[in-house]
């Protein structure tokens, strides 16, 4: 846990409940279903979910997608309103994207004990530029589940 918990509304259950959704979306397309959304000023700019193996990209996270897609939309690759709403805690290339986009907030949803980065604090190290508010845990046994049984199909259907 965070020292410093930024508390947690119900808007942003709703929001996570969508990138939720496009975690869905993402296990559809067998990939691993990781959704993320962004809101801007309370209006959601985009959605996104993991595509990977659909673009044959290692860089195409649900996160990396958002933000492209946000940049975009808003013709401008600063993002310092905005909130990113995503189902798993972000790995560190995807938090290097959010500093670099200047996000004013993320929020997730399950931790991630492997490749997790937040928890470890690294999105505040000295020397960086930029920082941003996190809330954490956000439908977090939900978000779990997901992926949970997502990888149980897939060891079972592989046989490991």
């Amino acid at each position: 846990m965070l020292s410093n918990r930024i508390a947690v509304s119900q808007r942003d259950t709703a929001y996570m409940q969508l990138a939720l959704n496009q975690a869905a979306h993402a296990k559809r397309s067998h990939e691993v279903p990781i959704g993320a959304i962004l809101v801007w000023n309370d209006h959601v700019i985009a959605t996104a979910y993991n595509q990977t193996l659909t673009r044959c990209d290692p860089t195409a996270h649900a996160e990396i997608v958002v933000l492209q897609e946000t940049a975009k939309q808003l013709k401008n690759h600063r993002l310092l309103d905005a909130t990113l709403y995503v189902t798993l805690e972000p790995c560190l290339m995807c938090v290097g994207a959010m500093i670099q986009a200047r996000i004013k907030r993320l929020v997730f949803g399950a931790y991630d004990a492997r490749l997790g980065t937040i928890m470890h604090q690294l999105h505040r190290l000295k020397g960086l530029n930029h920082s941003f508010e996190v809330a954490e845990g956000v439908l977090s046994e939900a978000c779990s589940k997901e992926l949970k049984q997502f990888f149980k199909y897939k060891r079972c259907r592989h046989g490991a």
